[in-house]
């Protein structure tokens, strides 16, 4: 497609095929992490550069492991505004899926693929954006950038750190809009659009037991196995301190202004610590999905995720250790989140924190954010935008530490039937054709209004 006029009207049909065949694409590479493998995306977003002209360049962390940064100048009377995505996505196991997770199969007026969801849809959005803008020659008053990063599945060390730490002139910008938010959460009769303006941080540990070593015929209590076993036991059956952040408490209150009786009592009470813990229980055995996101938001969280014991099914090892996946509330430390873990399951075996950063939060006080919610009554006058905090993380911690102002805004207008949440790193993720398309369209005029000059 050569240059277009920027005043006449994008025909968003052809735009919209167009886009899908590039997302198809890429959810047919596979970049499972690990080992990643993340240059064969990056080569691919690559090649479509090189046929339009933009310039770029392809990093490698190390060999396979890739990222791609892309620019489109403008006058510099504002801040950059980066558009990222990361190519890795979670392991899929294909017997549990009813299509093959890396076909892109189009079935149901879905796309099926491992990365639909997390986050080869955003990816491919704001490449797509970044073309669209240079074919129409929009005059921008701020730099886009477009990054297509490796690793954020592990940590985002090869990835969007490595380009933080090592190639900062590449990514620094004013914000930032990255994954998980934007999409339809649907409430009764309402539709909200949560907005991520907070991420909780990390720390993963390793509990380790030691005792006396012995053959597996004559138990004995010190089997370091057993007390690991009790150590998980107790931090799967307990759930660590509440603690209501400002950003959460508003997010379950809009949820209870919008939805119905008797839901939009439980969520307020849900800010109760004395209430909590019953109504998240009667709140499991309804909708576990929602209760599990909504218990995650108010605390911190200690998930055992890796066993490692005797090599001998006869040999009672002279040490056990589990790996457990902390998720730490952001504006507390590290250290306070150990003290609540070790309240649990004592101190009386080894700690060994693997890797750690602390949450972010990003004021929604600006007029991205602004934008953001004008975008959205634009295209869904009904819906309602809401601020919130994601479980998780994202690459945005490591651009938080060039000063960005992150959001995640991955937009994409589910039906109240797809579960946004049971997607991320489940089987059968996938993405609404047309609320994929509507996505792209949002995505497009957002950083085409926000950065245009004049």
């Amino acid at each position: 497609m050569g240059d277009v006029n920027p005043r006449h009207p994008i025909d968003w049909p052809n735009l919209g095929e167009e886009s899908l065949m590039h997302f198809k694409a890429l959810l047919r590479i596979d970049t499972t992490n690990p080992p990643g493998n993340e240059i064969a995306a990056a080569r691919y977003i690559a090649d479509l550069l090189d046929h339009e002209g933009i310039e770029y360049q392809l990093l490698e962390s190390e060999p396979g492991r890739a990222s791609l940064v892309a620019r489109l100048r403008g006058s510099g009377k504002a801040g950059p505004l980066l558009l990222n995505g990361h190519l890795d996505v979670v392991p899929a196991d294909p017997e549990a899926w009813e299509h093959p997770p890396f076909d892109a199969v189009e079935a149901d007026g879905c796309v099926w693929g491992r990365g639909a969801i997390d986050m080869k849809n955003m990816v491919t959005m704001g490449l797509m954006t970044l073309i669209t803008l240079h074919r129409r020659r929009v005059p921008l008053e701020r730099d886009v950038i477009f990054a297509a990063v490796a690793d954020e599945e592990a940590g985002s060390d090869k990835g969007a750190l490595f380009l933080v730490e090592n190639h900062p002139e590449l990514v620094r910008a004013e914000y930032v809009l990255n994954e998980v938010g934007g999409h339809t959460l649907h409430m009764g009769e309402s539709r909200f659009y949560p907005i991520q303006v907070s991420e909780k941080g990390i720390c993963w540990f390793t509990l380790k037991a030691t005792g006396e070593p012995g053959h597996g015929s004559m138990p004995h209590p010190g089997n370091p196995v057993l007390r690991i076993a009790r150590a998980i036991e107790k931090l799967g059956s307990t759930r660590l301190p509440q603690h209501n952040t400002d950003i959460v408490e508003g997010f379950l209150k809009a949820l209870a202004d919008g939805a119905p009786f008797p839901r939009n009592k439980v969520m307020a009470l849900l800010l109760h610590p004395a209430l909590s813990g019953k109504l998240l229980d009667v709140l499991d055995r309804v909708q576990a999905d929602q209760a599990m996101g909504i218990n995650a938001m108010l605390r911190h969280t200690a998930a055992p995720t890796m066993l490692s014991g005797s090599k001998k099914v006869n040999v009672i090892p002279g040490s056990a250790s589990v790996t457990v996946d902390g998720r730490v509330l952001p504006g507390f430390s590290i250290d306070h989140f150990l003290r609540e873990v070790q309240a649990v399951v004592g101190d009386d075996l080894e700690l060994e924190v693997l890797n750690q950063h602390e949450g972010t939060r990003f004021d929604s006080n600006t007029p991205l954010y602004d934008a953001i919610c004008k975008g959205l009554k634009q295209h869904d006058p009904g819906g309602i935008p809401v601020p919130y905090m994601i479980p998780g993380f994202t690459d945005s911690f490591a651009y938080a530490r060039l000063g960005a102002t992150c959001y995640g805004f991955s937009p994409v207008k589910l039906g109240p039937d797809l579960n946004f949440t049971r997607m991320y790193h489940g089987h059968n993720e996938r993405i609404p054709v047309d609320g994929y398309l509507w996505g792209q369209r949002v995505l497009y005029e957002l950083v085409e209004g926000f950065c245009k000059a004049g």
